[in-house]
């Protein structure tokens, strides 16, 4: 017993360490390989002399032994069970840890001959599962009895839930393998049967695949044959009914996400209404070219006028005319029921998507979005998300190749790209996929007031990307909308939209959420969120650039048309309820000059005899280091703060978390992060004014007692969270969250925070 309670307790921390999971999955050369070397961590680190792990078998509707180390190899996919039998079963049944100091005692247990377990007493389990879907079991023993204690087990629950993702696909394909032969010759499908990539937006698809290629690859590549009528009244046919396909693919857009009303296929109208790229292709007919040929030959020139070009939004307009002559292609062909469109349900493939190109496929209801260049700007992720798109990210340019009408499937909660699953993957799926839906949609509404245990109110709002979102927020009781994102309906836009557009957009905002509060975060633009329609000085680390309250400030009429819409879409907001941020302030005079536009901006509206909101609460988003030594001083000009954690993150430790060479240094545990959102909730707190936390960490378990214990009463988080973070917050208590706080606050390395974070989310896990 004394030997249990003296042995190294490293393996706690040894056992979550990121980097060896990562390596670890990536490191392992096949599906059996990642197992064994699961099996072989998992023993060396908790000391034992057995590891193993059993998957279950939907065919047999067994437990298989599938790896381990210290039992007879030989064993490995003989030792079955059903559910419920032997130790192992009752795990996997009733989805609870057993931890067994004389396991040969306990009445579920039973002896497997072939596996050669008998000198090991000391057992310990617990189950892999997704939810209520289960995966398997992972065991460890030892010769020793009452080898195991409390603390192993938090760390075997710790490693089994890291792992569920990568286990769950390895016994998908475990099945895979038993089940599919690949033909002879088919090396690319072979390569790509199973990818694994990282999630941007979670969800589930099954459907064909359709690649977009590069720079009018597929349109140069596709040559007219026997199926393409050559006549110019088919030519006009075409052209009408491609104008009647994006009419309707711009309301039906408009109607899915208000933001885009003012038309997101403009460049297509307008090109369609240039009567000298018609009159080309009709000239060429006249002269006896083909139909088809004519559209590929006047769009690819036109195509290289705009790519050859330095403005990058003439660039893009190179991807209009494609897309256009895509679609006039489509058209022309026989069988247009089956090809007219193109990416429709489908799941797509590409290289790299604008905003704007997402919006347009969103409105074609594609299925899901693979790419492939091994980056995302966080904007594109988020509309993704916005709009329940899953999409995931895979380095691997062969799923270029991929024929048209390829069969995948998507698991984008963990990043797994199935090509052409086997029917029993698809099954599997499809069943969960159902279970989630049906779960989704008992949306209930949450209790409108937020306490925690001890009885302090938190009050709770929601960030908005898209307006689209809203109804789900109010769904959910929530009590506001703590951050507004406006740069969506620039970004998605080909050209700025007008302070009417603006104010529609906005007004909706407001209208919507009726009585509650409203807060609406002026332009965050720069950096990976360019405007191709604003030209200006091509700057080498837009990062660092002119950017969020830089830009407004510096394109002042942009700022003042934006303010003018803002405070227009509030008039009829009640007292208290509306209120502006401004993003990136590291100045006091920065925030100074912004108060004094939205003065003038008032001043103008009063002379035009327009209603507009007369007093919004004015905030300062706290994201650059910079703010922190001010931050006393700042707290006295601004109504209240808003800590945008995930660039302050960024800035404080100077690290690019798309960027995956340097993504691990990306800390939002670092001790110095820590204590500046202290400092910085402090200040607000002394000078008696609101702070919230909008960014990521405000959703993260491990980080919600400690904001609690340092004083914040206020989230803001995306609604899919909203419910997850209010049931965390009532199981608190503020005596227990500040004593953690302040725990935290005074370790001042890496690996002393991780074990401490680690422990309070091992308790909370091990109470609910």
């Amino acid at each position: 017993m004394m030997q249990s309670r003296n042995r190294n307790r490293d393996h706690l921390n040894l056992l979550c360490d990121i980097g060896e999971l990562a390596n670890l999955i990536i490191g392992s050369t096949d599906i059996q390989g990642f197992l064994q070397q699961t099996v072989e961590m998992v023993a060396h680190h908790l000391n034992a002399n057995v590891g193993s792990i059993y998957l279950y078998d939907d065919t047999t509707r067994d437990l298989v032994l599938q790896a381990t180390v210290g039992l007879n190899p030989s064993a490995v996919g003989q030792v079955r069970m059903k559910s419920g039998e032997g130790l192992v079963g009752k795990i996997f049944e009733s989805l609870k840890p057993i931890c067994e100091g004389r396991a040969s005692s306990h009445p579920n247990f039973k002896y497997f001959e072939e596996a050669d377990e008998d000198p090991f007493e000391s057992f310990l389990a617990v189950p892999i599962h997704r939810g209520k879907e289960k995966i398997g079991v992972l065991v460890v023993q030892h010769e020793h009895p009452d080898y195991f204690d409390e603390i192993d087990v938090m760390a075997m629950r710790a490693i089994a839930s890291q792992l569920t993702g990568a286990i769950e696909n390895a016994r998908l394909m475990i099945d895979q393998n038993h089940k599919t032969v690949p033909s002879q010759g088919d090396d690319l499908m072979e390569r790509l049967r199973f990818i694994k990539g990282k999630t941007a937006s979670g969800g589930f698809a099954h459907a064909p695949v359709t690649v977009l290629k590069a720079d009018g690859e597929s349109l140069l590549s596709h040559r007219p044959d026997s199926e393409f009528v050559s006549a110019p009244q088919d030519f006009l046919k075409a052209l009408e009914a491609t104008k009647q396909q994006l009419t309707d693919l711009q309301d039906r857009l408009a109607q899915r996400l208000p933001e885009s009303a003012s038309l997101i296929f403009e460049a297509h109208f307008m090109i369609l209404k240039d009567a000298r790229f018609v009159d080309a292709m009709l000239t060429k007919i006249e002269q006896g070219v083909s139909v088809p040929e004519a559209v590929r030959d006047v769009a690819g020139h036109y195509m290289a006028l705009f790519s050859s070009a330095p403005s990058a939004y003439l660039k893009e307009k190179a991807q209009d005319i494609e897309d256009l002559a895509r679609r006039l292609l489509n058209n022309l062909c026989k069988n247009t029921s089956e090809d007219t469109d193109h990416t429709e349900g489908r799941i797509v493939i590409a290289r790299q998507l604008l905003p704007s190109d997402l919006l347009k496929l969103a409105s074609e209801d594609i299925k899901g979005i693979v790419l492939v260049s091994g980056g995302v700007t966080s904007h594109v992720a988020i509309i993704a998300r916005s709009l329940k798109i899953p999409m995931v990210i895979a380095e691997r340019s062969d799923l270029m190749e991929l024929p048209d009408g390829t069969p995948m499937l998507l698991d984008a909660d963990i990043g797994s790209i199935h090509t052409r699953p086997s029917e029993t993957i698809v099954q599997r799926f499809e069943i969960r996929n159902q279970t989630q839906k049906a779960e989704d949609e008992a949306t209930r509404p949450m209790p409108a007031q937020t306490k925690t245990r001890d009885g302090e109110s938190v009050k709770l709002l929601a960030n908005i990307n898209l307006l689209s979102e809203i109804k789900l927020a109010k769904d959910l009781n929530v009590e506001g909308v703590g951050l507004y994102r406006t740069e969506f309906p620039f970004l998605v836009r080909s050209n700025l939209p007008s302070e009417e557009e603006q104010y529609l957009v906005y007004k909706r905002l407001c209208d919507e959420m009726g009585d509650r509060e409203v807060t609406i975060r002026t332009l965050d633009i720069g950096g990976e969120k360019l405007l191709p329609y604003i030209e200006g000085i091509k700057e080498a680390n837009p990062e660092l650039g002119l950017r969020s309250i830089r830009f407004s400030l510096h394109h002042r009429e942009v700022f003042l048309q934006q303010l003018r819409a803002i405070l227009r879409a509030g008039a009829g907001v009640g007292a208290g309820k509306l209120k502006i941020v401004f993003p990136m302030i590291s100045a006091i005079d920065e925030f100074r000059q912004a108060r004094h536009a939205i003065e003038e901006a008032m001043v103008d509206l009063a002379r035009k005899k327009l209603p507009f909101y007369p007093a919004p609460a004015l905030g300062a988003m706290i994201e650059l280091p910079a703010a922190l030594d001010i931050i006393h001083e700042l707290a006295k000009e601004a109504d209240f703060f808003s800590i945008g954690t995930n660039d302050l993150i960024q800035y404080m430790l100077a690290v690019d978390r798309t960027n995956e060479r340097v993504a691990a240094y990306y800390q939002p545990y670092h001790p110095s992060v820590l204590r500046s959102l202290h400092r910085i909730i402090q200040a607000a707190v002394k000078a008696e004014i609101e702070v919230t936390v909008c960014g990521e960490m405000g959703h993260e378990p491990e980080f919600i007692p400690f904001f609690i214990g340092v004083g914040l009463r206020t989230f803001s988080v995306d609604p899919h969270f909203l419910r997850y973070v209010q049931e965390t917050i009532v199981d608190l208590s503020v005596s227990d969250a500040s004593a953690y706080a302040k725990t935290l606050l005074a370790e001042p390395t890496l690996e002393g925070i991780q074990k401490l974070l680690r422990s309070q989310t091992e308790r909370h896990r091990h109470v609910s």
